[in-house]
C-alpha cells in the first residue's frame, strides 16, 4: 500500500480519492478551504461537489499543503489547471526528494501554450521531479463515486511509471489501461471541452442528434489534426482519451462544459453562465489556448475558431453555427493527415 496525497478537493479530487481509499492506500486530500477539509474528516461529506456521497472514514483531509507535501512520495494534482502554477510553486518549497507527480487536470494554459506536464515541468526543478504521469479519460466523478464501471489512461514515456499508476488506481470498477503518449492523452483531455461546450450550445439552440453527431465527429478531426502536428501519435484520438472522452463529455447531463454551452445557446451571456455554474468550466480557457495553438501553428481549427468567437468576440451562438455551416464546399477526409 502507497501514501498518497491528492491535491484538489473539487469533484474529481475527492472521487480519485475514495478509489485510492477503496484500493487500501493512505490517501490524504488536500484542500484550500480549512472548513471542506474539516467537512471530509468530521462528517465523511464533501456536499458542495459531491451532495449525498459518503466517503470512507479511512479518508483524511487537510488544509495545510506543508503537511499534504509531507505525507508521501506520490502526489496526484486535481486542482483546476489556472491554479497548477501557484500550487507547484509552493509546493517546491516544501519538498525535498523526487516525487512521483500524476496530474488528472485537463487543459491548456493559454498565452504559454503548455500542456499541464509542461508547467509543471516549468514550476518544479527536476530533481524533485521522479516522473510525471497523466491520468484521463472518459470519467464523471458522480458516476466514479457511485463505482460504475470507468475506464481511464495512464500516459507517460517511461511505460513502467504509467503501469505504476495502473496499479495505484485499477480495481474491479475503475480500469487503467496504459499509453505512451502523453502529449496525445493532454490534447484529447483538453481540446474535447471545447467541442463539448460547442454541443452544449447546440442543445441549447435547439438543434438535433444530427448537429451534435456532426460536431463530435469534426470536432475530432480538428484535436487530431493539432495534436498530430505538435507530436501525438494519431492512434490515440481513437482510444478513451480521444473519441471516448469525446463521447462522455458531449453527451452527459454531468459535463459542466456541455451545460454551461447550453446556457449559453439558451440566450445567456458568458459572465452570467460561469457566475451561475459556480465551479470551473474548463472548456472555456481552454478555447483561448487552442486558438491561439491552431493560428501558431497554422493548423485550420473551424469549430473551435467558431466557439472563441461566440466566448471572446460576442458573436450570436446562431449566427456562429451559420458561419460553419456555409464555408466553402470540402471533401470530408481532406487536410486529416496532412499535419503529422
Amino acid at each position: 500500500m502507497e501514501k498518497v496525497v491528492v491535491l484538489g478537493a473539487g469533484s474529481w479530487g475527492t472521487a480519485l480519492s475514495i478509489v485510492l481509499a477503496d484500493n487500501g492506500h493512505e490517501c490524504l486530500l488536500w484542500s484550500h478551504r480549512k472548513d471542506q477539509a474539516d467537512e471530509i474528516n468530521d462528517q465523511h461529506l464533501n456536499e458542495k461537489y459531491l451532495p449525498g456521497t459518503i466517503l470512507p472514514k479511512t479518508l483524511k483531509a487537510t488544509s495545510s499543503l506543508e503537511e499534504a507535501a509531507g505525507h508521501g512520495k506520490i502526489i496526484v494534482i486535481a486542482v483546476p489547471t489556472k491554479g497548477i502554477r501557484e500550487v507547484c510553486r509552493n509546493l517546491k518549497e516544501m519538498i525535498n526528494e523526487p516525487m512521483l507527480f500524476v496530474h488528472v487536470s485537463k487543459g491548456i494554459e493559454p498565452d504559454s501554450l503548455k500542456r499541464i506536464s509542461e508547467v509543471i515541468r516549468e514550476e518544479v526543478p527536476s530533481h524533485l521531479i521522479e516522473e510525471i504521469v497523466v491520468l484521463s479519460g472518459p470519467s464523471h466523478a458522480e458516476e466514479v463515486v457511485l463505482r460504475h464501471p470507468t475506464t481511464v489512461t495512464a500516459a507517460c514515456e517511461d511505460i513502467l511509471y504509467a503501469e505504476k499508476v495502473q496499479d495505484l488506481f485499477m480495481n474491479g470498477h475503475f480500469r487503467v489501461y496504459t499509453n505512451s503518449d502523453v502529449i496525445g492523452v493532454e490534447i484529447g483531455g483538453a481540446l474535447k471541452n471545447i467541442i463539448a461546450l460547442g454541443a452544449g450550445i447546440s442543445d441549447g439552440l435547439g438543434y438535433g442528434d444530427n448537429a451534435k453527431a456532426a460536431l463530435i465527429t469534426r470536432g475530432l478531426a480538428e484535436i487530431a489534426r493539432l495534436g498530430t502536428k505538435i507530436g501525438a501519435q494519431p492512434s490515440t484520438f481513437s482510444g478513451l482519451t480521444g473519441i471516448g472522452d469525446l463521447i462522455v463529455t458531449c453527451t452527459s447531463v454531468h459535463s459542466r462544459n456541455w451545460r454551461a454551452g447550453n446556457l449559453l445557446g439558451k440566450g445567456m451571456k458568458l459572465d452570467e453562465v460561469l457566475e451561475q455554474m459556480g465551479m470551473v468550466v474548463e472548456g472555456v480557457r481552454t478555447t483561448k489556448a487552442a486558438y491561439q495553438l491552431s493560428e501558431f501553428h497554422k493548423v485550420p481549427m473551424p469549430i473551435t475558431r467558431a466557439l472563441y468567437a461566440v466566448l471572446f468576440e460576442h458573436v450570436d451562438p446562431k449566427t456562429a453555427v451559420d458561419q460553419l455551416m456555409d464555408r466553402v464546399k470540402k471533401r470530408e477526409m481532406e487536410d486529416l493527415y496532412e499535419y503529422q
